[in-house]
């Protein structure tokens, strides 16, 4: 699929809801730095600051509507809805439900290591996108188009009591069951220094329980948390 042709634009702006008034916009976000890169003088744009400024505009969307819809809730139990509502799985899995990948442009090399359905970069170029919409429409578009996507997977977590503190519950579990504490170690870091991903593992013993990603450590190492409390749950129902 060529994404600069306008059919296939039109396409992609019938599935999210918006019509760019400005289609250079929508190119830029769907483009990656990789096939810049490569096309060089014909290509001299690519999402890398659409993503950035995407990021800012997502994080205020989100926390507004908390603020506005949770009224009663604290800002710690806030902040943790906040980071799960917008990590970097979440906002992948919206990609791939609107086939954004398929409208990407990719270098050769990206294409072939399937680019097109990797989280980090599906995650990247929804921020993009959300950032064209926003600097073609306003931040009114902007919102309608996150909350569209976002507002219920928000409110599916509100509804949980803000439970997610799986590091509490691994430490928790881990000392009841082997008598340690998790250890976890930063096992990579990725991105230029706005846009860092943090990949955390834990160990209970040496051994290793689980992995996680995250835009900060502390995401990484909740998911690495869930991860861990699953094993040992797998385990738990193998020993019976």
């Amino acid at each position: 699929m060529h994404v600069s042709s306008s059919e296939n634009l039109a396409d992609l702006e019938n599935i999210i809801g918006y019509k760019f008034k400005k289609k250079a916009l929508i190119k830029e976000a769907l483009t990656h730095k990789s096939y810049a890169h490569e096309k060089r003088k014909d290509v001299p744009l690519f999402n890398e600051r659409m993503e950035f400024l995407g990021d800012s505009v997502l994080e205020l969307i989100v926390s507004e509507y908390l603020y506005s819809t949770y009224t009663k809730y604290t800002e710690a139990n806030l902040s943790k809805v906040k980071a799960y509502a917008v990590q970097e799985s979440t906002l992948a899995d919206i990609s791939k439900k609107i086939s954004l990948g398929t409208y990407l442009r990719l270098g050769k090399g990206e294409e072939m290591t399937g680019g097109r359905k990797k989280d980090s970069l599906l995650a990247d170029a929804f921020e993009a996108l959300l950032a064209a919409i926003y600097l073609d429409g306003g931040y009114k578009k902007a919102k309608a188009f996150s909350l569209a996507h976002l507002a219920h997977r928000i409110d599916d977590l509100a509804e949980k009591d803000f439970v997610f503190d799986f590091k509490t519950k691994l430490q928790e579990t881990s000392q009841a069951q082997y008598g340690v504490l998790p250890k976890y170690v930063i096992h990579k870091e990725e991105g230029p220094e706005h846009k860092k991903t943090f990949e955390v593992k834990v160990f209970i013993n040496d051994d290793f329980m689980g992995s996680g990603k995250g835009k900060t450590k502390k995401a990484a190492a909740q998911k690495a948390a869930e991860e861990g409390l699953q094993r040992i749950s797998e385990r738990h129902e193998t020993d019976i």
